[in-house]
Protein backbone atom coordinates (compact mmCIF):
# COMPACT_ATOMS: atom_id res chain seq x y z
CA UNK A 1 0.00 0.00 0.00
CA UNK A 2 2.81 2.51 0.72
CA UNK A 3 4.65 1.57 -2.71
CA UNK A 4 1.15 2.67 -4.59
CA UNK A 5 1.25 5.65 -2.73
CA UNK A 6 5.25 6.27 -3.67
CA UNK A 7 4.55 5.72 -6.84
CA UNK A 8 1.13 7.70 -7.17
CA UNK A 9 3.49 10.61 -5.30
CA UNK A 10 6.38 9.84 -7.82
CA UNK A 11 3.76 10.14 -11.25
CA UNK A 12 2.09 13.29 -10.03
CA UNK A 13 5.15 15.01 -9.46
CA UNK A 14 6.89 13.88 -12.71
CA UNK A 15 3.48 14.87 -14.53
CA UNK A 16 3.53 18.42 -12.89
CA UNK A 17 7.39 18.77 -14.24
CA UNK A 18 6.54 17.90 -17.55
CA UNK A 19 3.60 20.40 -18.43
CA UNK A 20 3.99 23.11 -20.30
CA UNK A 21 2.71 26.90 -18.65
CA UNK A 22 0.15 28.38 -20.38
CA UNK A 23 -0.40 32.24 -20.00
CA UNK A 24 -4.10 32.57 -21.35
CA UNK A 25 -6.09 34.76 -22.60
CA UNK A 26 -2.93 36.98 -24.40
CA UNK A 27 -3.97 39.71 -27.33
CA UNK A 28 -1.00 40.43 -29.10
CA UNK A 29 -2.44 43.51 -31.23
CA UNK A 30 -0.80 46.55 -31.94
CA UNK A 31 -3.28 49.31 -31.70
CA UNK A 32 -2.15 51.07 -35.12
CA UNK A 33 -0.18 50.33 -37.72
CA UNK A 34 3.32 51.06 -38.07
CA UNK A 35 4.20 52.69 -41.33
CA UNK A 36 8.20 52.07 -41.82
CA UNK A 37 10.76 53.57 -44.52
CA UNK A 38 13.47 50.66 -45.29
CA UNK A 39 16.90 52.35 -45.14
CA UNK A 40 19.73 51.83 -47.77
CA UNK A 41 20.05 48.59 -46.20
CA UNK A 42 17.01 47.20 -46.82
CA UNK A 43 16.19 47.03 -42.93
CA UNK A 44 13.30 48.52 -41.70
CA UNK A 45 12.24 49.10 -37.12
CA UNK A 46 10.47 50.33 -35.72
CA UNK A 47 11.48 51.42 -31.64
CA UNK A 48 7.98 51.14 -30.23
CA UNK A 49 7.59 48.09 -30.70
CA UNK A 50 11.34 46.74 -30.90
CA UNK A 51 11.31 45.13 -33.68
CA UNK A 52 13.77 45.23 -36.95
CA UNK A 53 14.12 43.66 -39.92
CA UNK A 54 15.38 42.87 -43.29
CA UNK A 55 12.39 43.85 -46.25
CA UNK A 56 14.65 42.77 -49.56
CA UNK A 57 13.53 39.10 -49.58
CA UNK A 58 9.94 40.56 -49.53
CA UNK A 59 10.32 42.73 -52.15
CA UNK A 60 12.23 39.77 -54.35
CA UNK A 61 9.63 37.56 -53.66
CA UNK A 62 6.80 40.32 -54.57
CA UNK A 63 7.85 41.84 -57.83
CA UNK A 64 11.31 39.78 -58.30
CA UNK A 65 13.56 42.50 -57.62
CA UNK A 66 15.50 42.67 -54.53
CA UNK A 67 16.41 46.50 -54.91
CA UNK A 68 12.08 47.34 -55.20
CA UNK A 69 12.22 48.36 -51.94
CA UNK A 70 14.33 51.83 -52.33
CA UNK A 71 12.56 55.08 -51.47
CA UNK A 72 9.12 52.69 -50.46
CA UNK A 73 7.32 52.24 -47.51
CA UNK A 74 5.86 49.23 -45.80
CA UNK A 75 2.83 48.35 -43.80
CA UNK A 76 2.71 46.35 -40.72
CA UNK A 77 0.20 45.60 -37.81
CA UNK A 78 0.35 42.64 -35.41
CA UNK A 79 -2.91 40.74 -35.22
CA UNK A 80 -4.73 39.44 -31.25
CA UNK A 81 -2.50 35.87 -32.39
CA UNK A 82 0.73 37.72 -32.89
CA UNK A 83 1.12 37.23 -36.95
CA UNK A 84 2.54 40.51 -38.73
CA UNK A 85 0.63 41.34 -41.81
CA UNK A 86 2.65 43.44 -44.03
CA UNK A 87 1.92 44.73 -47.76
CA UNK A 88 3.40 47.98 -49.26
CA UNK A 89 1.98 49.96 -52.00
CA UNK A 90 1.92 48.56 -55.33
CA UNK A 91 1.74 44.93 -53.56
CA UNK A 92 -1.08 42.37 -55.48
CA UNK A 93 -0.60 40.28 -51.72
CA UNK A 94 -0.48 40.92 -48.06
CA UNK A 95 2.00 38.86 -46.73
CA UNK A 96 1.75 37.14 -42.89
CA UNK A 97 4.32 35.99 -41.37
CA UNK A 98 5.18 34.42 -37.72
CA UNK A 99 7.89 34.39 -34.96
CA UNK A 100 10.46 32.38 -35.16
CA UNK A 101 14.12 32.15 -33.15
CA UNK A 102 15.38 36.03 -34.36
CA UNK A 103 13.51 35.76 -37.70
CA UNK A 104 10.03 35.99 -39.05
CA UNK A 105 8.85 33.08 -41.02
CA UNK A 106 6.33 33.49 -44.00
CA UNK A 107 2.33 31.80 -43.07
CA UNK A 108 0.49 32.85 -45.71
CA UNK A 109 0.54 34.81 -48.68
CA UNK A 110 -2.84 36.50 -49.45
CA UNK A 111 -3.68 37.39 -53.42
CA UNK A 112 -5.37 41.02 -53.03
CA UNK A 113 -5.36 42.45 -56.13
CA UNK A 114 -4.21 41.76 -59.55
CA UNK A 115 -3.36 45.31 -60.46
CA UNK A 116 -1.67 46.01 -56.67
CA UNK A 117 -2.85 47.69 -53.44
CA UNK A 118 -2.83 51.66 -54.55
CA UNK A 119 -2.92 53.00 -50.87
CA UNK A 120 -3.01 50.80 -48.41
CA UNK A 121 -3.91 51.16 -45.02
CA UNK A 122 -4.41 47.89 -42.06
CA UNK A 123 -6.61 48.65 -39.31
CA UNK A 124 -7.16 46.57 -36.00
CA UNK A 125 -10.71 44.99 -36.12
CA UNK A 126 -10.27 42.31 -33.68
CA UNK A 127 -9.56 39.31 -34.22
CA UNK A 128 -9.44 40.86 -38.23
CA UNK A 129 -7.11 43.00 -39.65
CA UNK A 130 -8.72 45.36 -42.49
CA UNK A 131 -6.87 46.38 -45.18
CA UNK A 132 -8.64 49.31 -46.41
CA UNK A 133 -7.53 50.32 -50.43
CA UNK A 134 -9.37 53.09 -52.18
CA UNK A 135 -12.42 52.98 -50.38
CA UNK A 136 -12.94 49.36 -50.44
CA UNK A 137 -11.95 46.85 -47.34
CA UNK A 138 -11.34 43.34 -47.04
CA UNK A 139 -11.37 41.29 -43.42
CA UNK A 140 -8.19 38.93 -43.22
CA UNK A 141 -6.69 36.34 -40.66
CA UNK A 142 -3.96 34.84 -41.11
CA UNK A 143 -5.36 31.86 -43.27
CA UNK A 144 -7.26 33.97 -45.78
CA UNK A 145 -10.02 36.87 -46.63
CA UNK A 146 -12.84 36.32 -43.98
CA UNK A 147 -14.84 39.13 -45.99
CA UNK A 148 -15.23 41.93 -48.10
CA UNK A 149 -16.91 45.48 -47.06
CA UNK A 150 -17.69 48.29 -49.41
Amino acid sequence: MKLIRIITFLLLVFAAACSTLKLQPADFAWPVESVLAADNNGTVSEDRYSIMFDIQGLFYEEFQDSSAYKGKEIRLLRDVNGFYFITSAGFKNVYVFKMDYGALVLDNKIFVSETGIQSPALNQRSPYIELIDNGKSLYLTNTGIYRNKK
